[in-house]
């Protein structure tokens, strides 16, 4: 009897991992699809477990100069980093220093709230509260992609335009202010807003009393062992990082232009998919905040099709897309560059990565559904 348990435990085995080897060989050819692209130079992915068991990698692309892109590379997080800022200001919830409905002119001064939202010619700028930043519900314009309405290049544009500009924190919101207008009174719409977290991003130093940089160091990073994560041009990570992946618009390289300081609380960071996971793995097991305060960032409102919003955690339900994909969720954020870090319930696993292309964010989620899918049919 004994023989015959031990037989079929060693015949499970087997099939366990030819069912995983079987997905990881086309979760292979998807990710190699994608690097067929002519505008994808480089990919990183990385799907782990919960338990450990399946963690598989994917790394493929050259730099410019002809060299090999490797696991070490650490690339543009882009707005994935959004979770660092609101796993913050969670914190200080959680210590009472700040509550969802306080208006932000609690928190902020004057000189940076006067004037930040006048809607049909009334100030609602007092009546921004905490909760309206982290979900996108403020109604303040996005400083980053929003155009202006006098034809003036939006900020992205003058990015591009100036690589070698250094932004500072006040020109961008004296930008908002002077020549972007809000889309809706605080509360009575969504509009994905990096204004939301360059504000979040001030509470946070002005509670702390230190660089925004320096809190992500002390609260996240160095307790977290997430060695190589550190805010593009702002901080240096806690061990030295290998060269940083490029990160295309187009076929142009911005990766190491100065003006992607631009980008600040709402995702200014660099990572590894290693070190991207083992973040969404602390905050979602109670290492960075509490059960409780982990359920109050999912209240969800609606963003676009099969995709809702919470407090700095975004969702995607993959079934709402079409009848034929599987029921499944993703919990986490993406970025511009095709980056993207989720958390799938159903599957019990992390997906991490990026394709470091502006133009290939649709595609990076199309990717991620296929990696899940196969992962799913070869479980059945």
């Amino acid at each position: 009897m004994q023989k015959f348990i031990f037989l079929i435990g060693i015949m499970l085995v087997s099939f366990i991992l030819n069912a995983q080897e079987s997905a990881q060989k086309a979760i292979r050819n998807h990710f190699e699809n994608m690097l067929l692209k002519e505008d994808i130079h480089n990919g990183f992915l990385q799907i782990k477990s919960a338990d450990g068991e399946l963690n598989f990698k994917l790394v493929s692309g050259n730099f410019q100069d002809g060299r090999v892109v490797r696991e070490s590379n650490p690339f543009h997080a882009a707005s994935v980093g959004k979770m660092f800022t609101a796993s913050i200001i969670m914190k200080l919830v959680e210590t009472k220093e700040i509550r969802f409905e306080d208006p932000i002119s609690k928190h902020l001064s004057p000189e940076i709230v006067n004037g930040l939202h006048l809607f049909e010619g009334k100030d609602y700028s007092n009546k921004i509260t905490i909760k309206q930043l982290l979900q996108h519900t403020s109604g303040l314009a996005d400083y980053i992609m929003d155009e202006p309405e006098d034809g003036r290049p939006n900020i992205i544009t003058q990015m591009f335009e100036k690589p070698s500009k250094v932004w500072k924190i006040e020109e961008l919101i004296t930008f908002s202010k002077t020549h972007l207008s809000p889309h809706f009174i605080p509360g009575n719409g969504y509009h994905y807003s990096d204004t939301d977290y360059l504000l979040l991003g001030l509470i946070i130093e002005e509670k702390y009393k230190k660089a925004l940089d320096e809190v992500f160091k002390e609260e996240l990073f160095i307790p977290l062992k997430m060695n190589h994560t550190a805010m593009f041009m702002r901080s240096e990570p806690i061990k030295e990082n290998d060269q940083l992946a490029e990160f295309y618009i187009n076929n142009n390289d911005i990766s190491q232009y100065k003006s992607l300081s631009i980008d600040w609380a709402g995702g200014g960071t660099v990572s590894t998919t290693e070190d991207l996971i083992r973040f969404h793995e602390a905050l979602l097991s109670g290492k960075i905040i509490e059960a409780s305060t982990l359920a109050s960032m999912q209240q969800w409102v609606h963003e676009s099709q099969a995709t809702y919003y919470g407090l700095g955690l975004r969702k995607i339900q993959i079934n709402e897309f079409s009848e034929q994909l599987p029921n499944l969720t993703l919990i986490g954020h993406n970025g511009i560059n095709a980056s993207f870090l989720f958390y799938c319930p159903e599957l019990d696993l992390y997906i991490a990565g990026t394709f470091n292309q502006t133009n290939q964010v649709k595609e990076s989620m199309l990717f991620m559904i296929n990696c899940l899918t196969e992962i799913l049919a070869n479980k059945q």
